[in-house]
């Protein structure tokens, strides 16, 4: 080979090894990480799974997807170890941190810190048509499926319900099962908090008619002054077949975290490498639309891990002192 031509091949494999935006592992890095979802059916598993592909190929360390009953479950695996990274809705990082919800049996949670935004989980209540519910009053004594009891509809669900007077069953189950106990009639409704589209929701209205059932003002004025991070939310006319018009109620963020003891840079390196892929995830499910790294004023209360403010810093987005952690 001539030393122009040896020069050029050189100079080819030179361009390619630098041109990745993200470099090989580090060996200081752990050699796998665990990304905790939900349940199979659910936006975060369905995300889930596509983010832990990307981050496999992006960070050159094999990424595994855990499904999980939920945030609630996800936090408590944070805490121990079982996962590193968590897809969890602030509501349920706010109730893990203080250790004011019930599943936290006053134990605060604490090993935990924000990554990066995902997009909103809202409150949605859907019952076949053919049922000929078509208001929440409808559904007191009924049976509700609500997911998988770590869920955020599993943690919240039951006092929304209390808050509205609705004395229902609540069915816990995966949310896989709950589509098609409702297509079978052994429920009556059911009631998601997730990211919408939610594909089960998709699924039964292909094969039949779905109503949604709505909350007015007042009610989702009741829920918010018993809850207040729920904040107001709206699903848009055509999101799915049924809503013909736009959809008022309630959500809250979600949130990938990690533990405390991610090495910064490998911190750094996963959230470069998600944002910077999300339209490969807007592929997989349109709810991943809202991760943008706008979207981290979502968060308000969670310290952000140190190698995530680096990343926000130097694309120019200020994260608040309060929020940066001190050590």
């Amino acid at each position: 080979m001539r030393l122009g031509s040896l020069f050029g091949v050189i100079g080819t494999l030179c361009a390619i090894a630098t041109s990745t935006s993200i470099p090989a592992a580090s060996p200081d890095w752990p050699k796998t990480l665990t990304l905790a979802s939900s349940s199979p059916g659910g936006t975060f598993y369905i995300l889930g799974e596509e983010i832990a592909r990307v981050l496999t190929e992006k960070l050159e360390i094999t990424v595994n997807h855990l499904p999980t009953q939920g945030p609630a479950q996800n936090v408590k695996l944070l805490d121990i170890g079982g996962a590193q990274l968590g897809m969890i809705s602030m509501g349920v990082i706010v109730q893990g941190w203080n250790g004011t919800g019930d599943w936290t049996n006053h134990k605060q949670f604490r090993n935990m810190r924000a990554l990066f935004p995902m997009w909103g989980s809202i409150f949605q209540i859907v019952a076949l048509r053919r049922s000929g519910i078509t208001t929440l009053a409808q559904l007191d004594k009924k049976r509700i499926g609500i997911g998988a009891r770590a869920s955020l509809a599993g943690v919240y669900a039951p006092d929304i319900l209390k808050v509205l007077g609705i004395s229902a069953e609540a069915v816990y189950a995966s949310t896989e099962s709950i589509n098609a106990d409702l297509l079978s009639g052994r429920l009556d409704a059911i009631l998601t908090m997730l990211g919408t589209p939610v594909p089960v929701i998709q699924e039964v209205e292909v094969k039949e008619p779905i109503t949604f059932i709505g909350l007015s003002s007042e009610q989702i004025e009741a829920i918010r002054k018993a809850m207040p991070e729920l904040g107001p939310a709206k699903i848009a006319a055509g999101t799915y077949r049924a809503l013909e018009k736009d959809y008022a109620t309630i959500g809250m963020f979600n949130f990938v975290v990690g533990r405390t003891d991610l090495p910064d840079d490998l911190a750094y390196q996963l959230v470069k490498a998600v944002l910077e892929n999300q339209p490969r995830l807007v592929k997989v499910n349109s709810a991943a639309s809202e991760i943008l790294p706008q979207n981290v004023e979502k968060n308000t209360f969670l310290p952000f891990h140190p190698g995530a403010v680096r990343y926000y810093r130097e694309i120019g987005i200020s994260i608040p002192r309060s929020l940066v952690p001190t050590n």
